[in-house]
Order: C-alpha cells, then sequence, then structure tokens
C-alpha cells in the first residue's frame, strides 16, 4: 500500500448543487435583465466620458440580513429615481469579505452566521436577493472573491468590484478579463489597479468552471465597459441628500 499523499489536510468534501440548478430555481427575469443591461451600458458610457452622469455606489458593504437589505433597496429606488438625470446610483450588495487574518467570510460562505458553512443555501439566497433587487429596478454590484461564485450570481449584478487585498491576482485579473459587467479594482493606489486594468484588458484562455462543466478553457475579450487606466483626482466636497 503506497503512502498517502493528497487530501492530508481535506476533513471532508460537500458537493455543491451547480450553476445550471441554481438558475433554473432563480430565474432572470424581464425587469432584472432589463436592470442590469442598462446599468451597465450607462456605467460604459460614464466611464469613457460619453454621458454626463456620475457613477455612485452605495449600501451595505457585507449582507448579512437579506431582509434588511431588500428594505434598503426599497428606500433607494424612490432616490435612484429622483437623481436620475445627474447620478447613476448602485446599490453595493457584498456577500463575499476577504479578510487578512480571520473572521465571518460573507453571506454566501456562511449565510448562518455560524460556523456551519452551507454555501448551498448562501448560494441560494444570494441570488435571491440580487433577483427580488433588480426587479425593483435597482442595480446590484458585488465584489467577486470566489472564482466560482460569478457562475451563480453574475448574470444580475451590473458592477463589479476587485478587491484591494485581491486586485494583484493573477487569478482575480483572468477572472475580470471575462465579466461581462465593469469591472473596477479597489485600493488606496493608483499603481496597482493601473496594472491590473491593463492586465484584465488583454485577451486570455484561462481554465473556469461553468454551469454545466467541471473545467473548460475559456477565452476571454476585453470587458466590453473596461475604462481606461484611472487617472486619480481629488473628489469634490458632498453635501447629504436629504
Amino acid at each position: 500500500m503506497t503512502t498517502p499523499t493528497d487530501d492530508l489536510r481535506i476533513l471532508a468534501l460537500h458537493e455543491l448543487s451547480t450553476p445550471a440548478a441554481v438558475i433554473g430555481e432563480f430565474p432572470r427575469s424581464d425587469g432584472a435583465a432589463s436592470t442590469v443591461a442598462a446599468t451597465r451600458a450607462a456605467v460604459h458610457q460614464i466611464l469613457h466620458g460619453t454621458e454626463d452622469r456620475l457613477i455612485v455606489v452605495i449600501g451595505p458593504c457585507s449582507v448579512h440580513d437579506p431582509s434588511a437589505a431588500l428594505d434598503y433597496a426599497q428606500r433607494l429606488a424612490s432616490v435612484r429615481q429622483r437623481l436620475s438625470e445627474s447620478l447613476d446610483i448602485i446599490m453595493r450588495v457584498y456577500f463575499e469579505k476577504p479578510r487578512t487574518t480571520i473572521g465571518w467570510k460573507g453571506l454566501i460562505n456562511d449565510p448562518r452566521l455560524d460556523g456551519s458553512f452551507d454555501i448551498d443555501r448562501g448560494l441560494r439566497i444570494a441570488r435571491d436577493l440580487l433577483l427580488k433587487i433588480g426587479n425593483l429596478g435597482v442595480p446590484a454590484g458585488c465584489e467577486f472573491l470566489e472564482t466560482t461564485t460569478p457562475q451563480y450570481i453574475a448574470d444580475l449584478v451590473a458592477w463589479a468590484a476587485i478587491g484591494a487585498r485581491t486586485t494583484e491576482s493573477q487569478v482575480h485579473r483572468e477572472m475580470a478579463s471575462g465579466l461581462s459587467c465593469p469591472p473596477r479594482s479597489l485600493t488606496i493606489s493608483w499603481r496597482l489597479p493601473r496594472r491590473g486594468v491593463r492586465r484584465s484588458q488583454r485577451p486570455r484562455a484561462i481554465p473556469i468552471a461553468t454551469s454545466s462543466y467541471a473545467g473548460v478553457r475559456r477565452q476571454t475579450t476585453m470587458p466590453p465597459a473596461s475604462p481606461p487606466p484611472p487617472r486619480w483626482r481629488r473628489a469634490p466636497a458632498c453635501r447629504r441628500l436629504s
């Protein structure tokens, strides 16, 4: 008998539902699809300077209560409509939390907040919430951390963030190059996102899981709404909206 060398630190494997199965339970509605498509197009135009509005991404940095997030979206819907001539407001709906040390990793990873890690349930909660928010006419923005997550929810996301902890990750730059929504690298340094944008703009072939196959080689193109490398400037003073 040979000495075991594989999976020595793996306690158990729990099979997840396929993206196709989860999407089948919560199919994309016409209303949500229209919200996503219109916002992606508007973000593209704003980032390239062909539309004179500002993009505002606002909302919970980490969703832990879907009911509270939906209530926030309902309140935001009227504000978004009222300010639509000058602002394109996107609701931040983050389900994944990168951690420098330890801590709760987000609603998808641990939806019960008790260490049970019911990821199958978390994926369904996330997709259901995004669908309800989209049906309100409010576009959603998400940070993508796990590279399999987009297969479950990306069709309901209008704007994507690559976080400060992952903006230099080759895996996440490659993931960004294949996203259908405008991706953005988030960090306080302008050099890192500038390199990340340039890297993700290049077409590439990457192995990735899809809704039907465990692994395929996917050819990517430059994200259609990928903006030029950023040039930072100080934001103007803001007043509180009543």
